[in-house]
């Protein structure tokens, strides 16, 4: 089941090492609650190895030094690999994380392989332009890599997030520190094992597992380190730009999301209802552009209420292993808590619990049943805070301003979106949504061609698309006398 050997090691300078401590960290399977292994739990001395690592390697011009087009050739092998290797990358994010199976293979490892084979055909675009100026000098411009960036990822898509991050720096040629969330490092550990065999250069990837308040921390204040790569709550993320801005060091950040997901009174209602069940169930809720909140126009708010209660509690939830399987654990015991207390608080707010509302009991494991709140006012805590679990609430409106003015109600901005089958009206409210990604008649449609990000307390910066990688590169102007 798990490989101590490669899994529960720290990856720096090309090397398998223990941490200096020696001191370790249990991995914990949520589909039972049970030790499955252990992990190398790293402190400062070991973030100092890694960015020390990081750095060498830059300077050597190994990786930073290939054209775009070497290094698309790298990018490809790796992209090539995770498709080779996916049985035994799905049993590790399903193991850590409690992914059900048929999810991470459909969407989790399709999703890499085509993150890097899209930064591979960038990473051979990059250049920079000549500028006509009346001076007598010729004038350019050039995209260079930032240098030693620090990748810090979160515990609901270890696979995704992190080589969203891991793939463009890549690209520019800028070498990594890998910190993944300390719940769930182990797909990290094996794609370093990965990036060895399609020829990455020692010390171009770092893979330090630990703590947040530990390596997160030792490698946001690290001087040795020139960009952050972050994704994670929106608390946290303050911190993050804090330190970030303190040390004058590019940030990009994606933080918490609780978008809307809008129903007009001419929508498709089957189209509809199959987007919302993804939009909240997907990924056992734990999603940042999820949509846990739901506007619906009052003339369907009843029959779309009642084919909720029926369908939802038909969702299949159980152990992450069967391929049958829609929704599995949490990924951790305090995120079913952190649940509960919400849909109690829902209760005390006069929400009616429509289905769900209660933990799974089965076999120990981190379940908790996908949940429906009708009844909740647009002020309440349960509908403007971010829960992060298998709850959907739903609310009435009577007018597109209302349904707008309900969405835009948050201090969150990652993600929206509505149903209509009125042109106008689907590009007239998507320009008046305050999110950094609207979707149109279904829910989490994704390509690594499409940037998101969010505004407001969603943060800044983009993921994906060639946005993201100019993040990575930084701009030199060259002007050269003529006379």
């Amino acid at each position: 089941m798990f490989n101590n050997d490669i899994h529960g090691r720290l990856f720096i300078g090309g090397q398998w090492r223990d941490s200096c401590s020696g001191s370790r960290a249990d991995v914990i399977d949520p589909s039972t609650g049970r030790v499955v292994g252990t992990i190398a739990d790293a402190d400062i001395a070991d973030v100092d190895t890694a960015v020390a690592a990081a750095r060498a390697a830059f300077e050597s011009g190994e990786w930073a030094g290939l054209s775009g087009r070497e290094r698309a050739r790298v990018l490809l092998h790796i992209a090539g690999l995770v498709r080779e290797n996916a049985d035994e990358i799905v049993r590790l994010e399903s193991l850590d994380v409690g992914k059900p199976v048929a999810l991470c293979r459909a969407v989790d490892i399709a999703t890499t392989a085509e993150q890097y084979e899209y930064y591979a055909a960038l990473a051979q675009t990059i250049d920079g332009a000549t500028r006509k100026v009346p001076l007598n000098a010729f004038a350019y411009t050039r995209r260079e890599p930032l240098g030693v960036v620090a990748a810090i990822t979160p515990f609901n898509f270890p696979l995704i997030l992190s080589s969203a991050k891991i793939a463009p720096a890549l690209a520019a040629g800028n070498v990594v520190v890998h910190k993944p969330a300390e719940d769930t490092p182990l797909s990290a550990l094996f794609m370093a094992s990965l990036f060895e065999r399609a020829g990455v250069p020692a010390g171009v990837v770092n893979v330090v597992t630990g703590s947040g308040s530990v390596v997160g921390e030792a490698l946001l204040k690290h001087p040795g380190v020139d960009k952050i790569a972050f994704t994670g709550s929106t608390s946290i993320g303050r911190h993050v730009a804090s330190v970030a801005g303190e040390m004058l060091k590019p940030v990009t950040m994606e933080l918490g999301g609780n978008a809307a997901h809008i129903v007009f009174d001419d929508a498709d209602v089957e189209k509809a209802i199959g987007a919302i069940i993804k939009g909240f169930v997907f990924n056992t809720g734990q999603f940042c552009m999820g949509g846990p909140r739901l506007l619906v126009a009052r003339p369907l708010y009843d029959t779309i209420v009642g084919i909720l209660a029926a369908a939802v509690a038909g969702v299949p939830v159980g152990d992450p292993r069967d391929p049958e399987t829609v929704v599995g654990p949490m990924a951790a015991d305090r995120h079913v808590k952190k649940v509960e207390e919400y849909v109690e608080l829902a209760r005390q707010e006069g929400g009616r619990v429509v289905c769900g509302g209660e933990r799974l009991d089965r076999n120990g494991g981190y379940y908790y049943k996908p949940t429906v709140i009708a009844g909740l006012t647009n002020d309440s805590r349960v509908v403007q805070e971010e829960i992060f679990g298998p709850v959907l609430t739903v609310q009435l409106f009577d007018t597109e301003d209302e349904a707008i003015e309900m969405a835009n109600s948050t201090s969150y901005g990652l993600a929206s979106g509505l149903h209509t089958t009125n042109l106008a009206r689907a590009h007239r409210v998507a320009d008046k949504l305050q999110a950094g990604i609207v979707w149109i008649n279904d829910w989490a449609m994704l390509d690594p061609a499409i940037p998101f990000g969010g505004v407001k307390d969603s943060g800044f910066g983009r993921e994906y698309g060639p946005e993201a990688l100019a993040s990575y590169t930084k701009v030199k102007s060259v002007v050269v006398a003529l006379d």
